[in-house]
């Protein structure tokens, strides 16, 4: 994989030159003639015992049912436990639960760790654990996103102080994977009594390593250790904070002069800068997540699958990784990465064929100058690069692209969700389970929040198919025909499965890049 010394204007040149567009020279490898001694950064951003971390955005709520973003587990997973845990090297592992077993294809039954408190001192129970799947499970998961993730279960009895059995409608077979995620992490019953749903938003309360001392929207959170923690000697940090700090260039800027210790989200352009600075480390771990350009499959022309086709060839997603991305990433298949159970390693990558793209746009009548509406995140640097470099590519083979960049918030709860965003949109999705089950249901089953339009009959057959069975042999040929068949429909076109990468003072020791964004600081110390 290579890496290139390239900014993200530099890399547009260049990606033009290779369009035929002007005829800039490459740039080089990043490396000086004369080499200048590396800088160093100003005073540590915190205290003895103190980390201070600098990430790119508030989930606005720390409910668990609540949200679906990488930005609130990252934050959250020092709070909140659930009954299974994913250690750092992606491994399930027992978390608030010490075992659990299938009595049979309907009842999961979990042998609950003893001697566990909530943060505000309440005990960690049979009880506490019927309570947060009830809420979930009723009225008020219905408001969230995270329910249509565990409607498998019908209820949770207790058997004892320390069992429950999960009563399940259906078989599911990534139910367990799915603990280890976001909304099943388990939530105290009587402060929730006591202070209620909107209070818990803002003053959230776990069995985690730390405890949410203070909240303060849109710029930091601070957790302090939990002195009553069930992993004896942990954590080792007496005071973590976190700092949303949504723009990259001011998260360099803090992250040079000291006051953040470790930096989420480098831009590609910025690495050079990080490995200038003396004290500072560039870490890099390869992500789940992938972006894709997905369509909105009742707009003409992307309704037609051979304009959907045309577009795919006429983008060069390995020009895109090599100068945009400097190499930080990699070409995916479809639109989920290596990482996930039911990734077809056999099914071929689209290459870049601008001529094939030409004669299937003529195929399906689209006339050249007809303009297509590609809507992303405003705050997304580098995909905005991506996107004016998808601008140049399919500007070559006649199709004129309009750029919508637009809020965040607006782009995720609103503008996809209800098919407001353009002809194609940037969909980038983490598939947090480390299954293709996560990302084909959510984003291919008819009626999801986040597909508002597309459907195919034999789609939902797979669909269906991979979720009747535990045999995995069985899931995993269900997948691969799903595969071939979305390869078929081109719902979307996978760009590049990521590679995140972080910037970490050296006096932060025991810190390793999450590959799902989901930080253990637990075994995490300062010098």
């Amino acid at each position: 994989m290579k890496k290139l010394g390239i900014t993200a204007c530099s890399a547009l040149l260049v990606l033009a030159a290779a369009l035929g567009g002007c005829a800039s020279k490459p740039a080089d490898s990043g490396t000086q003639a004369n080499p200048q001694p590396k800088a160093e950064t100003a005073a540590p951003a915190a205290g003895k015992n103190e980390l201070t971390l600098g990430v790119n955005g508030d989930p606005h709520s720390w409910d668990p049912i609540d949200t679906f973003l990488l930005d609130w587990s990252t934050v959250a997973t020092s709070v909140f436990e659930g009954l299974v845990e994913r250690s750092t090297d992606l491994k399930l592992q027992p978390g608030l639960a010490e075992s659990w077993e299938f009595k049979d294809d309907k009842t999961l039954q979990f042998k609950l760790r003893q001697g566990v408190k909530f943060h505000n001192g309440e005990p960690f129970n049979a009880e506490a654990v019927k309570f947060t799947f009830d809420r979930l499970l009723g009225e008020e998961g219905k408001k969230g996103p995270q329910q249509a993730n565990y409607a498998s279960i019908d209820h949770v009895e207790v058997v004892d102080e320390f069992t429950v059995n999960m009563i399940l409608k259906e078989k599911d077979p990534v139910l367990i994977t799915k603990l280890a995620g976001y909304g099943g992490v388990i939530v105290p019953p009587q402060y929730f009594k006591e202070k209620g749903d909107e209070y818990f938003n803002t003053h959230p309360v776990g069995t985690g390593p730390f405890k949410m001392e203070s909240y303060e929207k849109d710029n930091k959170v601070v957790l302090v250790k939990n002195e009553n923690y069930w992993k004896q000697g942990l954590p080792k940090l007496d005071k973590v904070t976190f700092r949303f700090i949504p723009e990259a260039t001011t998260r360099l800027a803090e992250m040079q002069t000291g006051a953040i210790d470790v930096m989420k989200k480098v831009e590609i352009s910025q690495t050079d800068s990080i490995k200038g600075m003396s004290d500072l480390e560039l870490m890099q771990v390869g992500s789940p997540t992938v972006y894709a350009l997905r369509f909105d499959t009742t707009k003409k022309p992307v309704d037609n699958v051979k304009v959907r086709e045309a577009i795919a060839y006429a983008i060069d997603a390995d020009l895109i990784i090599d100068t945009l991305l400097g190499g930080y990433g990699k070409r995916v298949n479809s639109f989920q990465s290596e990482m996930s159970f039911g990734h077809d390693p056999s099914l071929p990558l689209r290459q870049y064929d601008p001529e094939k793209a030409k004669q299937l746009l003529a195929e399906a009548g689209v006339k050249e100058g007809t303009e297509l509406e590609l809507f992303l995140p405003g705050t997304d640097a580098t995909f905005k690069e991506v996107a004016q470099a998808v601008e140049l590519q399919l500007g070559q083979v006649g199709l004129k692209v309009k750029l919508n960049l637009v809020d965040s918030s607006t782009f995720t709860s609103d503008l996809i969700p209800n098919g407001k965003a353009g002809h194609m949109y940037r969909n980038g999705w983490g598939g947090w389970t480390l299954d293709f089950d996560n990302t084909a249901y959510l984003m291919y089953h008819k009626g999801e929040f986040w597909n508002p339009d597309f459907y195919d009959e034999k789609v939902e057959e797979l669909l269906a198919a991979e979720r009747s069975t535990f045999d995995q042999d069985k899931r995993l040929e269900a997948f691969k025909e799903l595969n071939k068949r979305l390869y078929e429909l081109v719902p979307e076109v996978p760009l590049y499965q990521t590679i995140n990468l972080w910037a970490v003072n050296k006096r932060v020791k025991g810190f390793q890049p999450p590959a799902d964004e989901r930080i253990d600081l637990r075994e995490v110390s300062v010098e």
